[in-house]
């Protein structure tokens, strides 16, 4: 199975750790993030796992290396020219992901204890184009999701922002966050090429342009531990996690 670990970013969040590594390399619990997403994925049954790189991304190269690939076949997609976002970043390593089967895309500052398996099953057995992890966490852009789970909409409740152009959203419509980690059928990119999406731009905003013609599904879950250590307050609570654990 394939799947996508975005660990392209410039961690500002995370400086001064990340003023001299990638975001992608600091460590939490012991060992670096993007260690421990690549053992969870080859746990759930991912052996083919590709891995995009801008900031600090020799430092990446060398680690993978270094551990002989955690042993799974790794790819690079090299946006070291230019950071593409998520979009973009998934347009950029279509090479690697394209086929007849889907793959899984997981932020390298994101862990959690969910059955990725799972949700890969999930994803197959909906006949989706993409399915998205989400869960009730308080937050302030929401994905608004009918009675089936289907994405119809997003909102910014600070903003008042709503997207698609002309989308109502009324009290039947479930508000969800998106949780950094996602199931694609390669059938998406045709989206893509139909809508002209090239270079730099994110994903759910493309997701949001298609959702009333493509199933776009939501993979709602609650009782497990999810963590965005992008931020040090997460990063602290991820460490008291694994600490607790032990």
């Amino acid at each position: 199975m394939k799947a996508l670990i975005f660990a392209a970013g410039l961690g500002t969040r995370l400086r001064p750790l990340t003023d001299h590594k990638p975001k992608a390399l600091v460590s939490v619990g012991g060992q670096p993030m993007l260690q421990r997403v690549i053992i969870r994925l080859k746990e759930a049954g991912f052996d083919d796992i590709t891995v995009n790189v801008h900031h600090f991304g020799q430092q990446i190269i060398d680690f993978l290396h270094a551990n002989d690939n955690f042993g799974v076949r790794i790819h690079i997609s090299d946006e070291r020219d230019e950071l593409l976002d998520t979009g973009g970043g998934i347009l950029k390593a279509r090479p690697f992901l394209d086929g007849n089967e889907p793959f899984l895309v997981h932020n390298a500052d994101i862990l959690s204890d969910i059955d990725l398996a799972a949700l890969y099953r999930h994803h197959v057995e909906g006949d989706a184009q993409a399915t998205l992890l989400v869960s009730r966490r308080q937050t302030s852009r929401y994905l608004l999701l009918d009675e089936t789970y289907r994405l119809c909409g997003w909102t910014n409740k600070n903003t008042g922002e709503v997207r698609p152009a002309g989308f109502i959203p009324d009290a039947s419509y479930q508000e969800y966050a998106f949780g950094g980690i996602h199931i694609i059928s390669p059938s998406l990119f045709r989206y893509m090429e139909e809508g002209q999406w090239s270079g730099k731009f994110s994903i759910i905003p493309f997701y949001l342009s298609i959702c009333q013609k493509a199933k776009i599904q939501g993979y709602p879950l609650s009782g497990f531990q999810w963590f965005d250590i992008g931020k040090p307050e997460t990063l602290a609570e991820a460490e008291k996690w694994f600490e607790d654990l032990k």
